[in-house]
This record gives structure tokens, sequence and C-alpha cells, in this order.
């Protein structure tokens, strides 16, 4: 499996379509936070609109457009200004969701919303996004295959034929992949795990720590593998990802040890030593530091 198809899995995401918006003129449809673990996200199937967060930050959403919100941040979808005020919008059923609509002609914009689940709370991939994870189709080098996705998942929705929410609801996922395997450093605006996984260098040292997270990962035995020195791979490591060495290797391990914790009935001491810790001791320390609980309350916390 490639790195990005492991971390995925790992974040454990089960996808859910909430509802669609069909919308005209003026409208402001309010999102409060979501709960640990809830991933809101949208689909610009076409048209535009905008979507505000409490910190004023706007973002502009065309057709095609991927949003996600790693941390739930509250948010508004919103119209265009006009001058009478928002219109009422009244709640119908398509027969695959429920849908908000506010007028009778051509929408100026037709919206997926739904949200991701993620079984362990927390994951390297998802702690590493930024708050505003946004892919537009533009430039984005799988371009075409986005756009045929959006299309499937438009015609899904439009038709409502048998198994259409079983589609819809898979698309979102793989959307959700495209979307991450097409962006890079610029695009994110900012460094992260994302960038290290594009870099052929990084990705051969993450792909071995992933593959044996039990190996004694120096950054001595990880810049060889990268074919770079000691302290060129120290500095190009935390410059591309915004993470130093130790701190990624430790993230990475208690990413994959919540999912066993949560997929299997191994006992902590296995886990532990699965995931490169000589004691229960040592792991539960650096399971709770970053977790918030020790392993065996975690477990027990998702089950």
């Amino acid at each position: 499996m490639d790195i990005l198809s492991r971390l995925i899995d790992l974040a454990g995401l089960r996808t859910s379509l909430d509802i669609r918006c069909r919308l005209e003129g003026a409208f402001e449809i309010d999102h409060e936070p979501a709960g640990r673990g809830v991933i809101p996200f949208h689909v610009v199937l076409s048209g535009s609109c905008r979507l505000r967060l409490p910190d004023r930050r706007v973002v502009e959403l065309t057709a095609g457009d991927f949003l996600m919100l790693p941390r739930g941040e509250a948010h508004l979808i919103v119209g265009r200004e006009s001058g009478a005020g928002p219109r009422p919008v009244r709640l119908i059923h398509d027969g695959m969701l429920p849908v908000r609509e506010n007028g009778e002609g051509v929408p100026d914009v037709d919206l997926l919303c739904g949200h991701f689940d993620s079984a362990t709370g927390s994951s390297l991939l998802l702690d590493t996004l930024p708050d505003v994870f946004h892919a537009s189709l533009a430039g984005a080098q799988s371009e075409e295959t986005l756009k045929l996705l959006v299309g499937i998942l438009r015609d899904e929705a439009m038709h409502q034929e048998a198994g259409a929410l079983t589609i819809a609801t898979a698309i979102c996922l793989a959307l959700l992949t495209m979307a991450l395997r097409a962006q890079n450093t610029a695009a994110l605006g900012t460094a992260g795990l994302l960038a290290l996984i594009a870099n052929p260098r990084f990705s051969r040292a993450l792909k071995a720590v992933i593959a044996n997270p039990a190996e004694d990962w120096t950054i001595d035995r990880l810049a060889s593998l990268s074919a770079m020195s000691r302290a060129t791979y120290a500095r190009q490591f935390k410059e591309t990802s915004g993470m130093t060495v130790a701190g990624f290797v430790t993230d990475l391990r208690m990413t994959l040890a919540s999912d066993l914790l949560i997929r299997t009935r191994r006992t902590v001491a296995d886990i532990a030593a699965e995931v490169g810790y000589d004691s229960e001791a040592a792991f539960g320390k650096a399971f709770k530091a970053r977790r918030g609980v020790p392993p065996a309350r975690f477990r027990q916390q998702m089950s």
C-alpha cells in the first residue's frame, strides 16, 4: 500500500452525506462547530458561493471545489450580497438527501455537504492538514479525473437511482484522496506532511518507517535512506514538513498504535513493542502525551 493510502486508512474515515443545498441570491447557512473526530466537508457541484470563518477569513468556492475543515470549525456558507436580504430557505427531500432550497429557478450554487467521522479522532494525516483544506480543480494535475468524479457525483445526486447514496459517499472519499494527492506546498500555503510525501527523497524514508515502526529510526538512518547528510536531512525535513524528525516518528507511531488499539484486541504491551517501545510504561507515557489519555482508556473510549 502506498504512503497516502496507508495514512488515509489509518485515519479510519467513514463518509456521510448530510444535505444538498440548491440556493439562489442572498443566503446564509450556519454550521456549528463539529464534535471531536467529525470533519465537515463541502463539494460544489455547480455555481459558486463563499465560506466565511469566525476569524473573518473568506474562501471563494466554485464548481468542482472540495473543501474540508479538519478541526471542525464553525462556518457560514453565504451567497452573493443583496440589498433585499437573505431569502427564506425551505427544506425538502429529493429521494437521496434532504435539500435546502430558496428559489424556483436555476440555483446560483448546487452544494453537497457532508462529514467524515474519524475512528481514531486524531491521526498524523488529519493533525497536519491546515484548518481549511481547499482543493480547486483549476490547474490541478488530476483535473480531468477530478472533473469526471464531480460529474458522476452530480449525476447521482440528480437522478437518484438505486444505490445513488452509496455511490455518492464513496466518491466523496475518492475526491478527498484525489484532493490530497493533487495538493503541494504552494497550494496549501504552508509546509506539511503532504509536502514530505511529494518529495521522493523523504517519501522513501517515510515508507520505511511506516513499514517497520519498531526499528530504531535515528536521524542518521533516515538521512542515509534519503542519500543526505544528517544535518541537511534534519534541516530540510523541518523546513518541508514543519515537524522535527523525532516528532514525526513519534506521531506516526502513535497513529499506528491508535489504529491497533481500536481494530485489534492485542495487549498494550504487544502494541508498544510493535511500534518501537521497549517498555509498556515508556509507550504509555508517550501515548498519553499525544492523545491525552492512557492507551487502555483510549481503547475503552473508542470501542
